[in-house]
Order: C-alpha cells, then sequence, then structure tokens
C-alpha cells in the first residue's frame, strides 16, 4: 500500500511540475517576442531570451524577460531552465522601468555588461555594447573546454547589429 502511495504521489508531482512548465512556456494572453539565444560549443541546445508583452503592447512588469532551452540536439522542444542553471549560468535578473517601459538585464554568466530591453519599430530587441558600440545582440556564443565539473570557458563572441549604422557588430573577447 506504501508503494502504491509513493507512486501516486511521485506520478502527481511529474504532472504538476509538467503542467507549470508548460504554464510558463505558454502564457496564454501574454506575447513572448524573441530576444537573442546563447548557443554553446557543447552541442546544438540553445537557450533562448524573450521579451513577455501584455496585449496593451508593455512589458510584463512582474516578468520582462524569460529564458529556456529549446532542445535542437534532441527534438527540438522547450524545456525550464533547471535550478543551477538559472542560478549560476543561464539565469539574469531583469529590473523593469515603468517610466520607460523598459527591462535592464543582468546575467548571471560573466558576460561583463548590461542589456537594455527596449521597444523598438520591429517590435522589442535587447541592446547590448558589442566592440565599443551600441548594438541589437542577436547571438552570445560561448566556447568551452574540459569535461563535466572542470569545464573552462575558453572565449565568449557576441554578435548583433549596430543600432545606428545597421553594420553587423562583433566581438570576442576572454572573461
Amino acid at each position: 500500500m506504501k508503494q502504491v502511495l509513493a507512486l501516486t504521489t511521485m506520478l502527481c508531482i511529474f504532472f504538476l511540475s509538467a503542467w507549470l512548465s508548460a504554464a510558463e512556456l505558454e502564457p496564454g494572453a501574454i506575447e513572448q517576442q524573441h530576444l537573442f539565444k546563447i548557443e554553446r560549443s557543447k552541442n546544438a541546445n540553445i537557450v533562448q531570451y524573450d521579451a513577455r508583452v501584455l496585449p496593451d503592447g508593455t512589458l510584463d512588469p512582474d516578468k520582462p524577460v524569460v529564458g529556456y532551452w529549446i532542445r535542437l540536439a534532441e527534438d527540438g522542444r522547450k524545456m525550464k531552465l533547471r535550478f543551477l542553471e538559472k542560478r549560476f549560468v543561464y539565469g539574469f535578473r531583469a529590473a523593469y522601468d515603468s517610466a520607460s517601459n523598459s527591462a535592464t538585464m543582468v546575467m548571471k554568466a560573466a558576460i561583463g555588461r548590461e542589456l537594455k530591453v527596449l521597444e523598438t519599430t520591429d517590435g522589442y530587441r535587447a541592446m547590448i555594447m558589442i566592440d565599443g558600440r551600441d548594438a541589437v545582440i542577436e547571438k552570445i556564443f560561448v566556447q568551452n573546454s574540459g569535461k563535466r565539473l572542470f569545464k573552462k570557458v575558453e572565449y565568449i563572441e557576441l554578435h548583433g547589429i549596430d543600432s545606428v549604422t545597421g553594420e553587423d557588430r562583433f566581438e570576442r573577447y576572454v572573461p
């Protein structure tokens, strides 16, 4: 009897967590607009960051940005970031500014600069300094070496578009 109860409890927790994960990724009336992605040398899986936009066109003040996995190396499904991934690597802090309807993002990973989420004529975009110029960030690439717990970041690449000239911007640096 105890085994049946334990199994039932585990199944309930599993289905509840799957339902909550789907609710976070599919927020209903809140639209999600692509901001940028993080690619890694490890595999094809990416971490995607989206702006959360309310029906009136403003950022969601409670949660202006969401990040999640897209498992391209597997079946392409979306997955929530795990606790440790949010806490140390792919997580971020987003502070909403109601006066400018924008958000400032600080990444947990040491990319060395803030991102600003702003509304543009093309929707919401994340701005960052790339090679000394304001740019719309499109992609961050992280080159790792080592295995498991002993991974080392060899370098980080920032890819974007110059916000004034429209030219491609690129910067590679060692953190």
